[in-house]
């Protein structure tokens, strides 16, 4: 082993972390569908924020175990007491992830919806199991994922990012793949070693000079994420969280129930 001294952050209950220079590892752990609670948001920017002070580290691979990524953020956070906090928290994640000068690899199984989505969506390169299922449910609870709202477009194209937000429709690992959400699509248990090799031939470069290509690749789009995001966040504040309808889609979702639209 090239690189045998390893860190870990035990005081994490939501994630685990752990850094074998050149590589840092974050995994969701929050089962049983690693849903994304206001905690999980506060220990993902930790350890970004940790990694990111590293040095030695040019990779972080970020993955939700071998069952499943994230389904998502915590819908009970959509109160209206609670989501200002929870959107500033969750939307701080993705700053610092486009701000990164770390190669973000994702590496996705089982359930990619939501926030989860766009958690995988922002990282540099993503591996996905063939049989994942993606996609971004959230009109179906009468809202809209802001982060992907801003940023799927440039992914995957305009018309396939308005199809996915407006309909919410689900898509296997094969189809993100076909839309560029991911760069692989493979079997389950060929993920891991996919991302085994792209770990192994980042590992050979340099990490000053893969932190400054990474920095001029996105400087155009971290200014246009930064301002969209924020106009995002205002939108759904001041507008949709006031509809009658968001509050009902939230509340048939706590209760198990079909939403009663008006």
């Amino acid at each position: 082993m090239l690189y045998p001294s390893c860190v870990t952050q035990d005081s994490f209950t939501r994630i685990t972390y752990s850094v074998q220079a050149p590589v840092a590892r974050i995994t969701l752990h929050h089962p049983p569908v690693n849903v994304i609670d206001v905690p999980m948001m506060e220990e993902l920017a930790a350890a970004l924020a940790e990694v990111e002070s590293r040095p030695e580290v040019s990779v972080v691979v970020l993955s939700g175990g071998e069952q499943v990524f994230s389904a998502g953020v915590d819908v009970a956070a959509h109160t209206p007491e609670r989501i200002q906090e929870m959107l500033t928290k969750f939307h701080a994640i993705f700053r610092a992830m486009v701000g990164s000068r770390k190669v973000l690899v994702g590496a996705v199984h089982g359930h990619c919806l939501g926030g989860g989505a766009e958690l995988a969506m922002i990282c540099d390169l993503v591996v996905t199991s063939d049989s994942a299922t993606w996609g971004f449910p959230e009109i179906g609870l009468a809202c809209f994922p802001p982060v992907a709202a801003v940023a799927l477009a440039s992914v995957v194209g305009q018309k396939q990012a308005a199809e996915l937000i407006l309909t919410g429709r689900k898509i296997d690992g094969l189809e993100a793949q076909a839309m560029r959400l991911a760069n692989l699509a493979v079997p389950d248990r060929e993920v891991e070693g996919k991302v085994g090799e792209w770990i192994a031939r980042l590992a050979r470069l340099s990490p000053a000079a893969l932190a400054v290509t990474k920095k001029a690749m996105y400087v155009w789009d971290a200014m246009h994420f930064d301002k969209g995001l924020a106009r995002a966040e205002k939108i759904y504040l001041e507008e949709l969280m006031q509809t009658e309808g968001a509050r009902e889609g939230v509340q048939a979702f706590l209760d198990k129930r079909e939403p009663r639209w008006k």
